[in-house]
């Protein structure tokens, strides 16, 4: 009892607010008082239903001891579709549909949001998340751009909020059985690993067109500068467009990045460049579909990340995964299975799944997603850090330096040379062009604010 009094005073009780359209939008002490025990039932709001936020709100509608208020989304044809499959799982009423995500936040029962909507959205909206005392779970990657994504961190620390990114990896057990075994010398002093990821995407063509009367485009095109809509671009190729997307280097690259970068023991690069381009196909795309990003880090230690969105070639048998090289042997892994070997290339020995993870949350789930287990785990980590006020297992502090990495590779490729970076901060040194790309463009009156 005494802890949890302690707790209760160390909540910052302040005021915050961030400006979103014409007027800012501000959340007072009130959003602060209540304060989650280990036994009180969790209040989600699932923001973002279509692809991702569709699967993952059956993942937090399997968790025991919450209950789904909300599920919002600018698209209001989905908002039917995930209320119906909410209930199906709970057996309890529909949750609320919500078009508009600054209703949600200003919404004082509900205590925590997950976010799933494109990238543009993800660091703004968990931002006004913290400010309106709520905790977050947002997919990654945390931000648009560097400079959002130290905005999160600090908005997380200011407001004593539990920020969790959705690197489900980092709450895997063989996972962290694999790290741990990094860490401790399995292959010696571990200096080197190589990330990748393949696909066959196809090309994309954008076209002018009306917008849908079931889309509220101005919301979802949010902090990001106006423009035309295009048939095309919504709900999934906004990931190959600057306004709103990262390109596959954080889109699926991501994942790989931050667990080498977990499995390295590294923090933030020193020096970091990339290659590529738009090969396979002349279109649209504005982001590569061939790109190599390496990355420098303090006392000889490189990361590579190889991508190849359009040519579905695997590499070492598998379309993405990590190995990691050490002065005594390697290790391969695809993020939870994991093989070791010596020098020479014996192997020494090979650690497999044992079958699908039987937490109770997932169980008689018939589903082919390969993630269902991991989902589930960094879910229930999420909730467990906000009821026991831990840090979680991807702790918004962790996504950000996984994310800066691969976001510096992007702003390589498009000056077209080597960033040299400040390793207390990965602050671009002595290049204003690049330095400019550190932020973004906001449409007036929708930037983001601490």
């Amino acid at each position: 009892m005494e802890k949890r009094r302690d707790f209760i005073r160390k909540v910052a009780i302040t005021t915050g607010g961030i400006a979103l359209g014409s007027k800012a939008f501000s959340f007072t002490a009130s959003s602060y008082k209540r304060i989650i025990g280990a036994n009180d039932r969790i209040h989600v709001a699932i923001i973002g239903l279509n692809g991702r936020g569709g699967s993952m709100s059956g993942t937090f509608a399997h968790q025991q001891n919450l209950m789904i208020n909300t599920v919002c989304d600018v698209d209001s044809r989905t908002i039917p579709k995930v209320q119906k499959s909410v209930s199906a799982i709970t057996g309890q009423a529909a949750p609320k549909g919500e078009g508009d995500v600054r209703k949600v936040m200003q919404d004082k029962d509900i205590d925590a949001v997950y976010i799933a909507t494109p990238d543009h959205w993800h660091a703004p909206m968990a931002i006004m998340g913290c400010q309106a005392g709520k905790h977050v779970y947002v997919e990654k990657p945390l931000s648009h751009n560097p400079h959002e994504g130290e905005l999160a961190v600090q908005a997380a620390r200011k407001y004593n909020r539990i920020v969790q990114m959705g690197a489900q990896r980092r709450s895997s057990p063989q996972a962290i059985q694999c790290v741990e075994e990094l860490h401790g010398g399995v292959i010696g002093r571990v200096y080197f690993a190589k990330a990748w990821y393949t696909n066959n995407r196809k090309e994309t063509f954008l076209k002018p067109a009306p917008v849908p009367d079931w889309l509220n485009y101005d919301l979802w095109q949010g902090p990001a500068p106006r423009k035309p809509y295009q048939d095309g671009l919504i709900h999934y190729n906004w990931h190959w467009f600057w306004d709103y997307g990262t390109g596959e280097a954080l889109n699926n690259g991501t994942h790989e990045v931050d667990f080498a970068r977990w499995g390295l023991n590294v923090d933030l690069p020193t020096r970091v460049s990339s290659v590529g381009g738009r090969y396979q196909f002349k279109d649209d795309w504005q982001t590569p579909d061939t790109q190599i990003v390496t990355m420098d880090y303090p006392d000889r230690v490189s990361l590579m990340w190889e991508n190849r969105s359009s040519n579905g070639r695997k590499i070492e048998g598998a379309d993405r995964g990590v190995i990691f090289y050490g002065d005594k042997g390697s290790l391969d892994s695809d993020g939870e299975d994991y093989t070791i070997y010596d020098l020479s290339g014996k192997m020494i020995k090979q650690v497999k799944k044992q079958g699908p993870a039987e937490d109770a949350a997932i169980q008689g789930r018939n589903t082919a997603s390969p993630s269902l287990g991991m989902d589930s785990l960094h879910v229930a980590n999420f909730l467990d850090s906000i009821r026991n006020n831990k840090k979680p297992n991807c702790d918004v502090e962790l996504g950000y330096k996984s994310v800066v990495a691969m976001q510096l590779g992007n702003i390589s490729w498009r000056v077209g040379r080597d960033l040299h970076l400040d390793p207390k901060n990965a602050h671009i040194l002595n290049d204003p062009e690049a330095q400019k790309l550190w932020s973004r463009t906001y449409e007036p009156g929708w930037a983001p604010k601490v």
